[in-house]
């Protein structure tokens, strides 16, 4: 049996699908589905169990993990990187993370941690995934710090090595059509394109970046969770991993991705960037994959002309574009 934590949301309804690709139908999905549009990305997947975030923490301060768990892939988290209140992602992110953690280690359960490349900051101290950089992360919001709190504690508590914490760098793809503001440029830039045949990217202020010139690692949801079955069968492959394509392209190079996979000649519109957001814009974001290849993964990951034809082909552009009703 696996536990996926968030298995409703993007990336976990992503792994759900990839479980059941591989087989495994006995899943937990923990989840607070709500009045939100969630459940969308869950018909034609299969699992065992829906357990809502407070009924399953009382299961494990009752109980622990159940006996029969494999392993447990915790992606549940609070990711608005404009939320303010401190206490909730420090009780949502770090603490029920925590517990977690303490529950599988205890009985020897495959964990895997959804962590984030915001734990980065700015970039002015690089990518690398190595534990010995953990003191040199500054983040530029609680959502960054929540998933480098528990890093932090994860390292000094030697429970790290026991564990996969993975650094998610721009992720995008099916499923996440549910998640508004926070959903990526690549779906948005869909959603522009339909309804007005322009794209809109921000105005760059720094002068060592053209406007639209400012790069991401982007990485396609299918190539994510790939990596990660790999790495549920890999028990000895434990600590940080950075999880991105390895390749910084520019918003420019996705606009172009688009347009051609929608056979369109690009047009671009260059806005300002809200005041709100402009002093903790990340110019650049790289994932450094030394460690995930070093611990023998050989996966490929897509560029994002190949990423996003595969987004707009096989979903986007068909009236259900989730991931479990297409390869």
């Amino acid at each position: 049996m696996y536990i996926v934590t968030g298995g409703a949301g993007f990336i976990g309804s992503a792994m759900v699908w990839r479980l059941n690709r591989e087989g495994i139908d006995d899943v937990w999905i923990v989840d607070d589905l709500g009045t939100g549009v969630s459940w969308r990305n869950l018909p034609g997947l299969r699992f065992s169990e829906i357990v809502g975030r407070e009924d399953f923490l009382d299961r494990l301060d009752q109980a622990g993990l159940p006996a029969d768990a494999e392993a447990v892939i915790h992606l549940g988290a609070c990711s608005s990187t404009t939320e303010t209140d401190a206490d909730y992602f420090f009780k949502n992110n770090f603490q029920f993370s925590r517990i977690l953690a303490e529950a599988a280690v205890d009985k020897g359960i495959r964990l895997l941690v959804a962590s984030s490349a915001a734990v980065y900051g700015a970039g002015e101290r690089g990518y690398n995934d190595s534990e010995d950089n953990l003191g040199l992360l500054r983040p530029l919001n609680m959502y960054g710090y929540s998933k480098l709190l528990f890093d932090d504690w994860a390292s000094r508590s030697g429970t790290l090595g026991k564990l996969a914490s993975l650094r998610f760098f721009n992720v995008y793809g099916p499923n996440e059509y549910h998640k508004g503001d926070m959903a990526s440029m690549v779906f948005k830039a869909y959603g522009q394109i339909r309804s007005a045949g322009r794209i809109r990217l921000f105005k760059s202020y720094r002068k060592d970046f053209a406007d639209g010139e400012q790069m991401r690692d982007f990485v396609y949801v299918k190539d994510v969770v790939d990596a990660m079955w790999w790495l549920l069968g890999r028990p000895g492959a434990n600590g940080i991993f950075n999880i991105g394509s390895g390749a910084a392209e520019s918003w420019n190079e996705l606009a172009a991705a688009m347009f051609a996979a929608l056979g369109m000649e690009p047009k671009i519109d260059y806005v300002d960037m809200p005041t709100a957001i402009r002093h903790q814009y990340q110019y650049l974001t790289l994932a450094d994959m030394t460690r995930l290849r070093q611990a023998g993964y050989e996966g490929t990951f897509r560029d994002i002309r190949a990423g996003v034809e595969d987004y707009v082909k096989a979903h986007l552009s068909r009236p259900n574009p989730y991931i479990n009703n297409g390869e």
